[in-house]
């Protein structure tokens, strides 16, 4: 039904709190780990009620190097904002030392390009279009100005023609046209959070995940049977997908795209809140049940982080 999160790789832990806290004004909604490699942490900014569709999350790795430019990686991530705050959030990263570009229009309207202290390329997006929101009060921007959810991912493709056969007769995504060489893709009506965006560039080599590179894009369904339908249908359609892995605020299930893209299916529950109070969610490193035995040896590997300051606090 659309983008349900979207994880990336940053460097430093620290540094990507405070961006995505002290300046974007996301909220942290969960603190946790990586579930297949315990010793870097899962970090993951939404609105206040972590609503699916919300959140960007990161591993991050600062002993990795940096991503290598190619085809089969993600190149941009929309996040939404209100219609006209764009010349406030211009001036706001500004201010905090971010590079970003000119404001630009595309066919949905005003855009700002942008990238993240270790080099992802990030835009902001104006939009109208109704979102499941919820502000957070305690976030150092203004409740009418704040990050109300992710808009649309891009991808970079050696070859478009295999993906988007994929993503209309497999997945079903509607094609919606080609603007400045990015083929659109939708779910619905493909509005705000429910599209993705190719570009084919046939003589690029491979790209390399690395600081500053996504990860992958989870798409949402609404339930655990729904996800069943979508893993047997990738399975009818020679895709590879993985068994479902219970994720414990929501059901996994992993592929590649034909380009090479990491896909995950996700289910819209349980939430966050299935294992926090919402009122505290991730002031608190949480760990699954398999890993608590491990919870002293695991804090261990892990840097201590300050949370930048709030509002009210």
């Amino acid at each position: 039904t659309g983008i349900h999160h979207i994880t990336c790789i940053a460097g430093d832990a620290q540094e990507n709190l405070d961006f995505y806290v002290g300046v974007l004004g996301m909220r942290l909604v969960k603190r946790s780990v990586n579930q297949d490699a315990p010793g870097t942490y899962h970090l993951f900014y939404a609105d206040t009620d972590g609503h699916p569709g919300s959140d960007i999350t990161f591993f991050p790795w600062p002993e990795m190097g940096p991503l290598r430019q190619g085809s089969g990686l993600g190149a941009e991530i929309g996040l939404a904002v209100p219609a006209g705050t764009l010349g406030w959030w211009s001036e706001r990263l500004t201010r905090a030392g971010a590079v970003l570009s000119s404001i630009e229009t595309r066919r949905d309207g005003r855009v700002l390009p942008f990238t993240d202290p270790h080099g992802l390329e990030l835009a902001l997006v104006e939009t109208s279009d109704p979102r499941e929101f919820t502000a957070w009060e305690r976030s150092p921007v203004p409740t009418d100005h704040q990050i109300i959810g992710l808009n649309h991912v891009r991808l970079a493709e050696r070859e478009l023609a295999p993906t988007a056969a994929f993503l209309v007769d497999v997945l079903g995504f509607k094609a919606m046209g080609e603007e400045g060489g990015w083929h659109r893709f939708g779910l619905g009506a493909g509005t705000s959070g429910r599209y993705l965006e190719m570009r084919e560039i046939p003589n690029a080599r491979r790209g390399q995940w690395g600081v500053g590179a996504m990860h992958h894009v989870a798409w949402r369904v609404p339930d655990d049977e729904a996800e069943v339908a979508v893993q047997e249908t990738i399975l009818a359609a020679h895709g590879r997908p993985t068994e479902v892995i219970d994720r414990f605020w929501f059901k996994s299930v992993y592929f590649k795209e034909p380009g090479g893209v990491l896909f995950e299916i996700a289910t819209d529950g349980p939430g966050f809140a299935v294992d926090e109070y919402p009122g505290t969610l991730g002031e608190q490193l949480v760990l699954p049940p398999w890993l608590e035995p491990q919870r002293a040896s695991i804090r261990a590997q892990l840097p201590p982080l300050r949370m930048p300051a709030l509002r009210g606090a």
